[in-house]
């Protein structure tokens, strides 16, 4: 789980259906994450593995998310999947905007906490969740997560990449490239050896065209070897040499 200073969703987020409530009760839900034990980790590289690298740092505030849609009837909770996905993560134990605050390198567990009204009297964001008869907790032990500030496995990288709706950005890049740099790509094929080129060159190619952008793309693409694409270039010259010259 990526965590950093400047609060994140959590993803995956935490989806659950409940059921055998009173339909007629009202009831809030909520969420800490508590430490699965006291170690601290690290993760080696050529084995694939988190391996022990000592003693876990000092507890942090404890910190409880109150679902938004509380509080609601047992009816309303059991007619929908509570999403956690509003919950928000970080490492910065001076944070005091509500935020879940984590250690990195650590192991942690979510907890689901279905609780009555009459028992919500102490619930607090930043308070133990209380207990008592009132109270039901619920974990999953597939749901234990180690904290990192940046991702160990690739494979993890290319899951939130593309699963994480708040990653679309990183999502298919080659449709978020310029027109300069998607054209390039698409027809590398067709590119002449690349060459070093001087100021005398540029200074010959503003003589000889006056749009030195334009030329130099042109050169790349010559018109016998794909007539479509160099009127194309044409249409959009204006902004192929900005850029161009940026590039450059």
């Amino acid at each position: 789980m990526l965590i950093t200073p400047v609060f994140l969703r959590m993803f995956p987020a935490m989806r659950v259906k409940i059921t055998g409530l009173d339909p007629h009760q009202q009831y809030y839900i909520a969420m800490d994450i508590v430490p699965v034990d006291n170690k601290r980790y690290r993760y080696v590289y050529h084995s694939s593995k988190w391996m022990v690298a000592g003693n876990a740092d000092s507890p942090v505030p404890p910190r409880v998310y109150i679902h938004p849609d509380s509080l609601a009837s047992g009816d309303t909770w059991m007619r929908q999947v509570v999403s956690f996905d509003k919950l928000k993560l970080t490492n910065n134990e001076l944070d005091d905007q509500g935020h879940i605050i984590l250690h990195s390198m650590h192991k942690y567990q979510p907890r689901v906490h279905v609780i009555r009204k009459d028992f919500s009297s102490d619930l607090s964001p930043t308070k133990p969740v209380p207990s008592g008869d009132g109270v039901k907790t619920f974990n999953f032990p597939e749901t234990v997560f180690t904290t990192v500030t940046a991702y160990q496995n690739q494979q993890i990288t290319r899951l939130k990449i593309d699963r994480n709706p708040f990653a679309k950005g990183f999502r298919d890049s080659g449709r978020n490239r310029t027109g300069l740099e998607a054209i390039m790509e698409t027809y590398a094929f067709w590119r002449p050896p690349v060459r070093t080129l001087t100021f005398e060159d540029f200074t010959t190619m503003q003589k000889q065209q006056g749009q030195p952008g334009l030329f130099l793309f042109q050169y790349a693409y010559k018109k016998r070897d794909n007539p479509k694409l160099c009127s194309n270039v044409t249409v959009t010259k204006l902004n192929i040499q900005k850029q161009i010259r940026a590039l450059l």
